[in-house]
């Protein structure tokens, strides 16, 4: 039976999140913004504002208005030299902005191309959009590399270290996949899975293992790993198939290598999106189904811990860093204990 994961504060506010940002150190920081009245506006960005909070006791240590606003793409971190890096849409375009982590000061900001997914580091912004994955210095705020090939689309993206994952269709295969790019460069590295999925829904990384929710694992298996998990799938009646499931694979592993462990999580139908999703952090995923948080170890599956999360299913975003878990809802924040 999961207990109740331990609330060590909570705050409301008057702004509506769109995105947060939590490393091992300094502040909590979150990008919120302010809705129109009846929620109609003329431009295609609403403006926002970043804050900053005290990690330990949730209280405000500043508020700023933003050169990124709400709109399509968001990614944020705090770089080691001690700045604020917020990336996404704002008036004219998209824009990559510092600003001083002390008392949210603008430093710097550039124009940069426009993205849907982005994964944000200190020192390296990864940024994936239909099209293409760029990479942008966050120091230098320029672009340092782009990976385009023809007849493929990208959707996610992720990196642990010096690699970077990407999940991405190939339009002859029909398939969703996984590609394997030097962080540094941006050259392919290899394929990690095959495009043989219908859809890769999540996907997190953590040290030298890279995690997938995705639905008909069977089709990326073969041998006795395929005749047993599809073994598994019958015994578990429903569709007579998985319509969602776990898999994990060696971020240096051969394309068409087994995964490390997989579990099927449902064998019913799944309207659109599934009610779940993945992110993991110090060499443990978190499964969140609902208010359900469930930890694991990245490298066997085997189970840490398990939790009921209160608001986790109104999330907006949340992340784990070191056992601490953040929850933004639409006007709440709070930071959560995980002790697994």
């Amino acid at each position: 039976m999961p207990r109740t994961a331990r609330r060590r504060w909570s705050r409301e506010l008057s702004s509506e999140v769109d995105g947060i940002a939590f490393a091992q150190k300094g502040p909590i920081l979150l990008h919120i913004y302010d809705p129109p009245a009846g929620g109609k506006w003329i431009d295609d960005v609403i403006p926002g504002k970043l804050a900053a909070l005290d990690r330990n006791s949730g209280e405000s240590l500043w508020l700023h208005p933003c050169e990124v606003g709400y709109g399509r793409g968001f990614g944020a971190a705090i770089s080691p030299r001690g700045e604020a890096l917020v990336l996404g849409p704002a008036s004219g375009g998209h824009r990559i902005v510092r600003m001083a982590l002390s008392n949210g000061e603008l430093v710097d900001s550039a124009s940069i191309p426009a993205f849907d997914e982005a994964h944000v580091s200190g020192d390296l912004c990864l940024c994936a959009s239909a099209g293409r994955v760029c990479a942008l210095d966050a120091l230098g705020m320029v672009e340092a590399w782009e990976h385009r090939v023809e007849g493929e689309r990208y959707h996610l993206i992720g990196r642990s270290g010096d690699r970077a994952v990407v999940a991405f269709t190939d339009a002859a295969k029909s398939g969703q996949g996984l590609m394997r790019l030097d962080a540094e460069t941006g050259e392919l590295d290899g394929l990690i899975v095959l495009p043989s999925l219908p859809v890769i829904h999540y996907l997190a990384l953590t040290s030298d293992v890279v995690v997938i929710l995705t639905s008909e694992l069977g089709s990326c298996l073969a041998g006795d790993v395929a005749d047993a998990f599809e073994r598994e799938v019958a015994l578990l009646g429903g569709t007579g198939r998985d319509t969602l499931s776990l898999a994990a694979f060696r971020l240096d592993g051969e394309v068409g290598a087994d995964p490390l462990w997989y579990r099927v999580l449902d064998t019913q139908a799944i309207d659109d999106l599934p009610e779940a999703s993945i992110s993991a952090d110090s060499g443990k995923l978190y499964l969140v189904r609902g208010t359900h948080l469930e930890a694991l170890d990245a490298l066997s599956g085997r189970a840490l811990g398990e939790w009921t999360v209160p608001g986790l299913d109104e999330k907006v975003a949340w992340t784990v860093v070191e056992g601490a878990g953040l929850l933004a809802e639409e006007t709440r924040v709070s930071l959560f204990e995980l002790p697994a």
